[in-house]
């Protein structure tokens, strides 16, 4: 049996386009923004759910994931949005400004990111992993909340 390699890099690209439209960015700040937040979520989960998500995502993203990941049996404790928002940035380093911007980009950010994962984790997954979350993020984060038509567009709109 041959690896599909393409297939893979396929599922992580359509992952980052419909990041990238999303946001009306170039694809680099997207996965940029995309890495950051990831890493901000899995540091926030627990082992188990870290699992059952990865589980369903993309493959190339999979990757990004786990990336640099040095487990901590205790998830970072986040009361609040700024926290997770001040964890992005951290994620992110030096281009943090420019990717992330005022709160208010990084909040659509943050939201861009979570419609790429509606597309990919099941509902019950994503129920999992919200409950996780301080409460305001939760509800910046809820799928009824974030309807912008971009998920119908991207399988059709070239990048």
């Amino acid at each position: 049996m041959v690896i599909d390699f393409d297939k893979y890099a396929l599922k992580g690209n359509e992952f980052m386009r419909f990041v990238a439209l999303e946001l009306e960015v170039p694809r680099d700040k997207a996965s940029r923004i995309v890495r950051a937040v990831l890493h901000a979520l899995r540091n926030r989960l627990s082992l188990e759910e870290s699992f059952q998500l990865m589980a369903q995502l993309p493959m190339a993203i999979k990757g990004i994931y786990v990336e640099g990941w040095k487990y901590d049996a205790q998830p970072q404790r986040m009361r609040h949005l700024d926290e997770f928002l001040q964890a992005i940035r951290e994620a992110d380093g030096n281009l943090s400004g420019y990717d992330f911007g005022n709160n208010a980009h990084a909040l659509r950010a943050v939201q861009a990111v979570f419609l790429a994962l509606y597309e990919y984790v099941s509902p019950g997954e994503m129920r999992d992993i919200l409950d996780q979350l301080p409460h305001s993020l939760r509800e910046l984060v809820r799928q009824p909340a974030l309807a912008s038509g971009t998920i119908m567009e991207m399988h059709v709109l070239p990048f």
